[in-house]
């Protein structure tokens, strides 16, 4: 008989130092539920069904790391409880493999200095000859294998996220934020967006007590001969990188446009962009640090080139 919500549950298993500890931290920060070195006869208790459990505790992924040094590690009581766990329990468990040649598990133990678990007192070699042949029999039974002789730490994290990939899951959190350079650069910024070559609404008598939130400030702004083209430019280049950024596992992107005092361009594009990305499929937060700073004119320096070009427009003000 089938349990109401069954898990979605993985075992990551495979030889010490192929990469169990990466492939478990890559998946954490997809969203999975992460266990490592949980004893065998603990899973049956961790799986059983909890009254009042939420709809997302149950639909979380879950990931079990397991290994020779795991307690009470029997590979063929392992092979039996999963096919248990799949016949009367119906969950969908899958198992991946984690297998190194044994030169290249030499090598890694070496430059870490660390002793095989198997081997504390002996040469690695001896610790991996005795662990393959413990875990044959999961190697042979897995659905999921993976060499990792020659990937770096960072290929193999790239394959399990694109691999175990889920909708809603493993997205950075992306935010959007305005900010003054009068007041400082955002410390948590990954891309940061100097607005200042913007004409620059403070200057105009009318629009100085206004924010970019504002829909005259906006058209004020957006009327700059290097508006269109300069922002366009801005959007290309953040749907290049956030896709990459989310390939390499990146939890937390903020990209932040600043201005001299934060209160007009900056807030202005930072919620433009924020509808375009929003468009383009991204779900960004967004911030303005300093929307309520008081305007003044010795922080905003004297009026540029492109300021006292506005004065020429009809109705316009310049100090």
């Amino acid at each position: 008989m089938t349990r109401e919500h069954p898990r979605d549950i993985l075992l990551v298993t495979g030889m010490s130092g192929a990469g169990k500890s990466t492939v478990l931290n890559a998946l954490e920060d997809m969203g999975w539920e992460v266990l490592d070195n949980l004893p065998v006869r603990l899973i049956d208790r961790l799986l059983a069904p909890m009254p009042g459990a939420r709809g997302d505790e149950v639909d979380r992924p879950l990931a079990i790391g397991i290994g020779a040094q795991t307690r009470d590690f029997d590979p063929d009581r392992i092979v039996k409880l999963i096919n248990r766990l799949r016949s009367e329990d119906g969950h969908d468990i899958g198992t991946l493999f984690l297998d190194c040649a044994g030169s290249e598990l030499e090598r890694r133990y070496s430059e870490t200095r660390r002793r095989h678990p198997l081997a504390l007192d002996r040469p690695a070699a001896d610790g991996i000859a005795q662990e393959r042949g413990l875990l044959a029999p999961l190697r042979s039974w897995a659905n999921r294998l993976i060499d990792t002789t020659n990937l770096s730490a960072n290929a193999l994290a790239t394959q399990i996220r694109t691999t175990f990939a889920r909708e809603g899951h493993g997205e950075p959190t992306l935010s959007v934020m305005s900010f003054g350079f009068a007041r400082g650069l955002p410390r948590d910024a990954d891309l940061v967006l100097d607005m200042r070559f913007l004409r620059n609404p403070h200057w105009d008598d009318a629009l100085r007590p206004g924010t970019g939130l504002d829909p005259a400030v906006a058209a004020y702004v957006a009327r700059d001969p290097a508006y269109d083209e300069a922002l366009a430019a801005i959007d290309q280049l953040l749907l290049l990188l956030l896709p990459r950024y989310q390939a390499e596992g990146k939890s937390y992107v903020t990209i932040a446009f600043g201005c001299t005092g934060g209160r007009h361009r900056s807030v202005h594009v930072a919620e433009r962009t924020a509808a375009r990305l929003r468009a383009a499929g991204f779900s960004p937060t967004v911030a303005h640090r300093d929307l309520g700073a008081a305007p003044q004119d010795s922080l905003e320096g004297a009026p540029t080139a492109a300021d006292r070009e506005v004065a020429r427009e009809p109705g316009t003000k310049l100090k």
